[in-house]
């Protein structure tokens, strides 16, 4: 099939999903169109976060369809097209490497795992300038506070240019001023022409820039249009990934697949 201008970047259709015995996803429509910035929200255990990991093919729907570039999912192989940053708490931490092998990790899919060539530096260099890590290139990983660890991981999907970004809780545990440098640096990615999608908690300094607002209760949609003036932290508490029933699609990614 080929894709057009007008095909939604995502589509879910009427989407099921289960974690062991449990559903966590209940008939869910979700669309995203290109150059659009929409936000997942919803409380603890609403399935936000489950959603996303269908989307990249780390939940296995029940029932439904999902269409991403107008392509069945079955049969989409371009992942180069997709970058996906997880929740922070599902990031390997401890790994013995540097910065930059971390976002070069990012890469993987567009080198076919050959040789890096000068674009592929270059994307390096720049997802590094983007998120303020510029500096810390040649530093372990591992000396980096927790904000900083984050700003690792967007930039590794960043390396990738990809044309639809899917982040899980980006600002989760994220000092204020990691909040502002990850704000401005997808302030720029939505200037550029990415399509983006968020799972949030809370929508914060990422406000301003989003376009529409999907909320989740209980596994199924419950609102989709503009951002719905009174969420925020008393609205909607918690974070899936703290929900009691471990989601265990939340191990860690397959680095060469989807960075």
């Amino acid at each position: 099939m080929t894709t057009t201008e007008t095909d939604p970047v995502v589509a879910l259709r009427q989407a099921t999903a289960s974690l062991g015995s449990r559903p966590v996803l209940r008939g869910i429509d979700l669309t995203v169109r290109r150059g659009e910035v929409v936000a997942l929200l919803g409380a603890n255990g609403s399935g936000k976060s489950t959603a996303v990991r269908a989307v990249v093919g780390q939940v296995p729907l029940s029932g439904g369809t999902l269409e991403l570039f107008g392509v069945d999912r079955r049969r989409f192989r371009d992942w180069a097209r997709i970058g996906y940053v997880p929740q922070r708490t599902t990031a390997a931490s401890g790994v013995p490497a540097t910065v930059r092998e971390v976002v070069s990790a990012g890469r993987l899919a567009r080198t076919k795992l050959g040789l890096p060539r000068k674009s592929d530096r270059a994307a390096v260099d720049r997802a590094l300038e983007l998120v303020g890590l510029a500096g810390r290139a040649k530093d372990s990983v591992n000396a980096l506070s927790g904000g900083q660890h984050q700003r690792v991981l967007i930039a590794r999907a960043l390396a990738a240019e990809p044309e639809l970004l899917i982040m899980d809780e980006p600002m989760a545990g994220v000092d204020l001023a990691s909040q502002g440098v990850l704000a401005g640096t997808l302030r720029e990615q939505v200037a550029a022409g990415t399509t983006v999608l968020l799972v949030l908690h809370e929508l914060g300094p990422l406000e301003p820039l989003i376009d529409r607002a999907v909320v989740l209760r209980d596994g199924c949609v419950v609102h989709d249009g503009p951002p719905p003036k009174a969420v925020g932290q008393h609205a909607l508490p918690g974070h899936d990934h703290v929900h009691p029933h471990a989601d265990p699609a939340s191990a860690p990614i397959r680095t060469g697949l989807l960075t």
